[in-house]
């Protein structure tokens, strides 16, 4: 067993890799006007950047404990910290939009590992009865991550240039490769067992195919006949995933974790209704600085209220849903944020500051009490061997969604825009204004999946990764 000493150099090693992993995931959105004019692309078409990272990292997840236990906890987290490194580096080399997004990925291997391989390192360190509170301690930057991500990109972009959002985090891997070195212990490597490789290829390739798809509505250029092509590879992949997984002895994700009906609506209205919010801090910053002449540090210090109202309303979230109960919490809240994400549709450069900054307070308030709740509700009726299972499904929904949000929101936007130009008008913030509609609809029909909770679902404590966002 390692002093306390040893045990409190781990907990921030970790909780800076989480925040290297979160910042990186929010600090890009303000910065792709900049990056587009640099490379020579148009900023409607750059979703793919986020998309590369998010996707990466739900592709890896799923196989992130397998690879712990057969390589070691510290063996593997070194080697996190340096892909995400040499990513970040590569990233500030490109080019061009392609080598950007190849260095995302690359960036997104190492991300994709940070999180879970430490949350592993952190359970083997500490007894049973501190973990939950060494988690808290190892999520609160994770939380701080998204809170300043946007304000410190746009604020290089605009004093340096976008090359620093990555650059910024060269010293950082190099201290943190040093620490891990010397600070986190080896540990005993677990018992491990047969990985689902067919299984793991069914499921990456489903969910790449069905991102692509999304994608190469808009920017990569993609026919309809190859995007229908992709679409239909990507659902036969994950049918074949599901019938595998039934034949399977140990299969990636048991389909007896779907008998748990609070995980199975949980996971689907997690699915349908990030891939609608998740566009927002894609969107917004965009629409500021396309649309409405801000700078990349105004546009960044506009993300501010989102974050900062989204960290208020986790001290409320616990108490509304006991009041209330999840499914009533979810079923409103869920309208609410697709009320609040098409209330955008109205935002003109004539309208006063204040009522901008409570409109983006709105949304960052009742988005926050959505992932809370989203992720307890999934969480809470798993226990033994299910656990684990459900809480790293549960995070790649997360990274799925996201990515498949971004892209969504990119194919829309593409849409209106060539239709607003067709019809002669000068300005994209009619394609934006439709754009906010279509998605806050989007989300507003997942309240639907909600509604199938049982009625008297009650929470006695939320727990999981609702901590974690």
């Amino acid at each position: 067993m390692q002093d306390e000493a040893s045990r409190q150099r781990l907990l921030w090693l970790v909780a800076i890799g989480f925040f290297m992993q979160t910042l990186d995931a929010t600090i890009v959105n303000t910065a792709l006007p900049a990056m587009a004019a640099s490379l020579g692309e148009s900023p409607l078409r750059m979703q793919s950047v986020v998309v590369a990272y998010s996707l990466t990292m739900a592709m890896l997840i799923p196989a992130s404990g397998w690879m712990a236990d057969r390589f070691g906890t510290r063996r593997l987290f070194v080697a996190a910290i340096a892909l995400f490194t040499l990513g970040s580096l590569f990233c500030a080399m490109s080019h061009s939009l392609t080598q950007l997004v190849v260095s995302r990925v690359l960036q997104g291997v190492g991300g994709a590992l940070l999180l879970p391989v430490g949350r592993l390192a952190v359970l083997r360190a500490f007894p049973r009865e501190q973990f939950l509170k060494a988690m808290s301690f190892v999520a609160l930057p994770g939380l701080i991550g998204p809170l300043i991500g946007p304000t410190l990109g746009g604020w290089l972009v605009e004093y340096t240039t976008w090359h620093w959002i990555f650059l910024i985090n060269l010293p950082v891997g190099v201290l943190g490769g040093m620490a891990t070195l010397a600070w986190m212990p080896e540990g005993l490597r677990a018992e491990y067992k047969r990985f689902d490789l067919s299984g793991y290829a069914l499921l990456s390739f489903g969910m790449v195919a069905l991102s692509l798809a999304l994608d190469g509505l808009s920017e990569l250029g993609l026919r309809q006949a190859t995007v229908l092509v992709l679409l239909m590879f990507g659902l036969a992949s994950l049918v074949a995933y599901w019938l595998h997984a039934v034949r399977e002895p140990e299969p990636l994700f048991s389909p007896r974790l779907f008998a748990i009906p609070s995980l199975a609506i949980g996971l689907l209205g997690n699915l349908f209704a990030r891939i609608g919010s998740s566009c927002m801090p894609f969107l917004i910053p965009l629409l500021l600085q396309v649309s409405m002449g801000y700078s990349p540090a105004q546009a960044g210090m506009m993300m501010l209220p989102v974050a900062a109202a989204g960290m208020v309303t986790k001290t409320l979230a616990t108490r509304l849903i006991t009041w209330l109960g999840y499914r009533k919490v979810l079923v409103l809240n869920t309208a609410l944020v697709g009320l609040t994400m098409a209330s955008f549709a109205f935002v003109t450069p004539e309208q006063p500051l204040w009522l901008r900054l409570v409109q983006l307070a709105l949304f960052g308030a009742v988005n926050s009490m959505q992932f809370t709740a989203m992720n307890t509700v999934t969480l809470k009726d798993l226990d033994g061997p299910l656990a684990s299972s459900g809480n790293s499904l549960l995070s790649m929904v997360q990274m799925l969604a996201m990515g498949m949000g971004v892209a969504a929101a990119g194919a829309v936007l593409a849409g209106y825009t060539g239709y607003f130009e067709a019809a002669g008008a000068a300005q994209t913030l009619e394609a934006f204004h439709a754009t906010f509609a279509t998605m806050g609809l989007m989300t507003l029909a997942s309240a639907w999946i909600f509604w199938q909770l049982a009625p008297d679902e009650k929470v006695a404590a939320p727990v999981g990764a609702a901590d974690l966002e």
